[in-house]
């Protein structure tokens, strides 16, 4: 496959991700503030951080032809998805911290539980589409968003444990607790977007 079929399945996956990203972020979003979950909301907000992450790589591989130019937008794209990353580590952080501390007792959430179970089906299949043309195309921001899908489909089985443990068990600490156990995984995340080095072919 050429370099320019490469680049136009790429925005495709892109363009799936969004779409996907979209319905998600809302829906968590939504289904967090209401249930008070904590561990619900962050994973919206970092489905919004993927629809970010999505947009970049639209952006990136509009100028894929132009050698320099693609450098320079891979760079400020690892930037951008890093930057959204650390500070999504910040807000769940804080929030996690400050339900533990004050007993914030989230109510159930089947809504969350089938969102956290329809994200384990799909974000794995998008992160290996990506994976593969990520490595056809020498291209390290889509390698980086392929992580994100595959960080994506771990945050919500991280997710999942949380809602059922406090759905099946009544465990109202394991939702801020499992916002924990995602933070220093996006922290990772972030720090390696930054760090990137563009090019990795």
């Amino acid at each position: 496959m050429d370099r320019s079929a490469l680049a136009r399945r790429g925005q495709r996956l892109e363009h799936l991700t969004i779409a996907w990203n979209c319905l998600e972020g809302l829906i968590a979003l939504a289904a967090g503030a209401v249930a008070g979950s904590i561990s619900l909301v962050g994973f919206g907000i970092d489905s919004m951080i993927e629809v970010t992450s999505g947009a970049a790589l639209l952006w990136r591989m509009s100028v894929d032809a132009d050698e320099r130019l693609r450098e320079r937008r891979e760079r400020t794209t690892l930037r951008i998805v890093g930057v959204c990353f650390l500070a999504l580590a910040a807000y769940v952080a804080f929030e996690a911290v400050r339900d533990l501390a004050s007993g914030s007792v989230p109510d159930t959430s089947r809504t969350g539980i089938l969102l956290a179970c329809a994200s384990l089906l799909i974000m794995p299949l998008l992160s290996r589409a990506k994976r593969r043309v990520g490595v056809a195309m020498g291209s390290r921001a889509m390698h980086a968003d392929a992580a994100q899908s595959e960080l994506c489909a771990f945050l919500a089985a991280i997710l999942l444990g949380g809602l059922l443990l406090n759905a099946a068990l009544g465990l109202w600490w394991a939702d801020p607790v499992a916002a924990l156990v995602m933070v220093p995984i996006i922290v990772k995340e972030g720090i390696d977007g930054l760090r990137a080095d563009p090019c990795c072919g």
